[in-house]
């Protein structure tokens, strides 16, 4: 991961970037951008700076870089970034931009004003590292050459927390991506499995089990089961545990583990499959986001709990119409195998809830299409019966630079649940897939209902190009939000 520094006075570099604002936060906004005031770095530098941003036609605008060289002087290229209102979005934005547009260089400064928000510092290293991820499985092909940012502020001691807190949530989302981005040729519940024991490994703070197959038929996780039983690579189910002394809340997190999808027997078609590595998207987000809590010491229980198969083509699939016991006794109907995600997620609400009785509940899941036809590529839908836990969870993931939009469950699609031969139907064909795969998931939420919220994240799991600070491929949705609210409960 790319390295940054705090510094307040490095040798002069070869490369040095300053912020711009737009004419809107400029003095007398009369001009069309400005630099940034209390920036540490000499007169004649700044002059210079100064005369290049209308120069550059400069706007100012969130994510703008323009360069200019200076040929054989120090520094050889001066980099103006917009930063927009200033804000920590703002600040990412132009993180993200300044580690693409100085991708061929070795080392960057960047220098800060010197009331520069700690906010602000967030933004701008989380953004520098998450636009500089790159995932290769070999070590074929060439890396980007930026290996280092110095980050040129008049207090180093004042933000050390605050890098800190930024250089975990982007090493999360990488390893994140890097689960998700992982060919399923590599990628089956047991190697998924074997990634969270190695990550824990030398944590004595943190606690994984596995269940084995026969583990899991030994105690009624019938969801689990069918859905895997398909593959010659046996489901799993992982739970992580991050207590903390002095917790007094316990948080349960439930991501899908489905580490490839062919749909089953309703399989799907080419286009719709070869992405379908990205399945377990979800599982990735709440894992790393766990690990994320022990590495910042969150004073709250995590505990994580991830349901792992692989959804195969064979003579032992489930089929359409066969009725599925959960764990804890339920069952469901189904009629299409492609809907499986919700079958694996109901037993492990059903055993959380019933024996790990937490005091909130939350699932991750790259549950259904329809998410991105209500919504677009960038946004989840979340669900919850509860407006506060609600409020509180859009507003972190606001916060980290994520994007959710709150979806109804509205009462009386809850009767297109009902079957003749099971207590549930688990794959309604009525419309509005996103809304009825979430009522059929809180009908495994018992008295949690009322503290559960599940977070359809199909769309914005997966990039299909680099964006501000998402990089092609596997986005780590979810780990940044979650690390946010996680630090938010007391």
């Amino acid at each position: 991961m790319l390295a940054i520094r705090l510094v307040s006075g490095p040798e002069w570099p070869d490369s040095l970037a300053l912020p711009i604002r737009p004419a809107a936060a400029a003095e007398g906004g009369d001009a069309p951008a400005a630099l940034s005031a209390g920036l540490p770095v000499p007169d004649d530098v700044l002059a210079e700076a100064a005369a290049l941003v209308p120069a550059a036609r400069a706007t100012g605008r969130a994510g703008e870089v323009h360069v200019h060289l200076r040929p054989g002087r120090a520094p050889g290229r001066l980099l103006l970034a917009g930063i927009g209102a200033g804000d920590e979005a703002g600040w990412r934005a132009a993180g993200a931009a300044l580690a693409r547009t100085a991708g061929g260089e070795t080392h960057l400064t960047i220098g800060l004003p010197g009331d520069a928000s700690a906010e602000a510092v967030r933004g701008l290293v989380e953004g520098l590292l998450l636009a500089s991820y790159r995932f290769r499985l070999t070590e074929a092909g060439e890396r980007p050459a930026l290996a280092g940012v110095d980050v040129l502020v008049t207090e180093p001691s004042r933000y050390a927390d605050t890098v800190t807190a930024a250089e975990v949530t982007a090493r999360m989302t990488h390893l994140a991506r890097d689960l998700t981005n992982t060919p399923s040729s590599v990628k089956n519940p047991q190697w998924f499995a074997e990634q969270v024991e190695a990550a824990v490994a030398d944590q004595p703070d943190l606690h994984v089990r596995v269940w084995q197959p026969d583990e899991l038929a030994a105690e009624g996780f019938g969801g689990i089961l069918a859905v895997g039983g398909g593959s010659a690579s046996g489901p799993r189910l992982v739970e992580l545990d991050w207590r903390p002394a002095g917790a007094r809340t316990h948080v349960v997190l439930v991501g899908k583990g489905i580490t490839f999808d062919t749909g089953g027997i309703s399989i799907k078609p080419v286009a719709a499959m070869k992405l379908m590595r990205k399945d377990m998207a979800g599982a990735a987000a709440v894992v790393a986001a766990t690990l994320g809590a022990a590495a910042l010491r969150l004073p709250v229980r995590v505990t994580t709990l991830v349901p792992l198969a692989e959804n195969a083509v064979s003579g032992s699939a489930f089929r359409p119409g066969d009725v599925i016991t959960h764990y804890g006794g339920v069952t469901s109907e189904t009629t299409n195998s492609d809907a499986e995600g919700r079958l694996v997620l109901a037993d492990a609400l059903a055993y959380a809830v019933a024996e790990l009785k937490p005091d909130l509940l939350l699932d991750l899941a790259t549950l259904t299409g329809a998410n991105a036809v209500a919504l677009g590529k960038r946004t989840g839908a979340l669900y919850s019966d509860n407006d506060e836990l609600a409020a509180d969870l859009l507003a972190a993931i606001d916060a980290a630079g994520e994007a959710a939009w709150r979806m109804p469950l509205p009462t009386d699609y809850v009767e297109h649940l009902g079957s003749e031969v099971a207590d549930l139907y688990s794959a309604p064909n009525q419309g509005a897939g996103s809304v009825l795969a979430a009522l059929y998931l809180r009908e495994f939420t018992g008295d949690l209902r009322g503290r559960w919220l599940h977070i359809d994240m199909s769309a914005p799991s997966w990039a299909d190009g680099d964006a501000a600070e998402l990089s092609r491929g596997a986005t780590g949705w979810g780990v940044r939000g979650l690390l946010r609210w996680l630090g938010t409960i007391d």
